[in-house]
């Protein structure tokens, strides 16, 4: 059973920093590829980041490049989400989800959820 859960969530003030866990179990990173999304109240879910297990490769929201950083951990199969410079717009539900392939932030080729965690920014 593919297990993927999501920590680090909580509130801090703008311009301050987060950084998000995902531990999955069940699956092996080396053929998947893993990414964070998000939903705030009343938008539509949105794609933050994502890193390809098979070529390294990241990939990153315009909205958060230059602030948000993807990586992994083989070992300890986690991907961790490192947020920095945040902004009240990035107040949201973060999730992380996992698929078979060589990454993107299209949300409809995510195979496996999380059950998300919340991340608010106070201005």
């Amino acid at each position: 059973e593919v297990q993927l859960v999501e920590s680090g969530g909580g509130l801090v003030q703008a311009g301050g920093s987060l950084s998000l866990s995902c531990a999955a179990s069940g699956i092996t990173f080396d053929d998947y590829a893993i990414a964070w999304f998000r939903q705030a109240p009343g938008k539509e879910r949105e794609g933050v980041s994502c890193l390809s297990s098979r070529d390294g490769m990241t990939y990153y929201a315009d909205s958060v490049k230059g602030r948000f950083t993807i990586s992994s951990d083989n070992v300890k199969n986690t991907v961790y989400l490192q947020m920095s410079s945040l902004k009240p717009e990035d107040t949201a539900v973060y999730y992380c989800a996992a698929y078979t392939g060589w990454g993107t932030l299209y949300d409809y080729e995510y195979d496996y959820w999380g059950q998300g965690t919340q991340v608010t920014v106070s201005s």
